[in-house]
């Protein structure tokens, strides 16, 4: 997943210019600026509110109510724990703790080397197959704790091979 190291203002200026008269352009805006960047840096908060005519608070409210947008970066792998009732009858509780151990981070948090960032969610649709992970948009299936290890395993030695 190649994401910029750093954020040019005038890039999301781009972005709030091509989009903010659209009908609801908050969210296009926001979805932009993410997708260009890995996230909406809490810098480019005043600047959409300026041009949408809003408050800084009104936009920080849309960007923290969505669990999708985040305000510092990634890593380069995303992990998606799923904590739907169906997933912790099969096991998801017990693997979502091997998970925050193996990578010594709670949710919410990215490992020091910046490879792997922890994101619960509360469904990923694969109910009858769960525990459900989803690394980077790549859904996995009955998920052990040896099998998610073999999955970091295999990231890891992705981009090794890429470098």
């Amino acid at each position: 997943m190649n994401k910029p190291t750093h954020w040019d203002p005038q890039d999301v200026q781009l972005a709030i210019d091509e989009l903010k008269d659209k009908p609801g352009a908050l969210l296009p805006i926001l979805h932009k600026i993410q997708d260009q960047l890995g996230y909406i840096p809490k810098e480019s908060v005043p600047m959409i509110a300026k041009a949408l005519q809003q408050t800084s608070a009104e936009i920080h409210g849309v960007i923290s109510f969505y669990h999708h947008f985040r305000t510092t970066p990634s890593g380069n792998h995303v992990i998606q724990v799923c904590r739907a009732e169906a997933c912790q009858a099969r096991g998801s509780r017990q693997l979502e703790s091997h998970i925050k151990n193996s990578l010594n981070i709670d949710y919410h948090g990215t490992t020091r080397d910046q490879e792997f960032t922890l994101e619960p969610v509360y469904c990923l649709g694969n109910c009858t197959n769960g525990p459900n992970i989803q690394i980077n948009d790549k859904l996995e299936a009955e998920v052990t704790a040896d099998k998610f290890d073999a999955l970091k395993s295999q990231q890891t030695t992705y981009l090794v091979e890429l470098t």
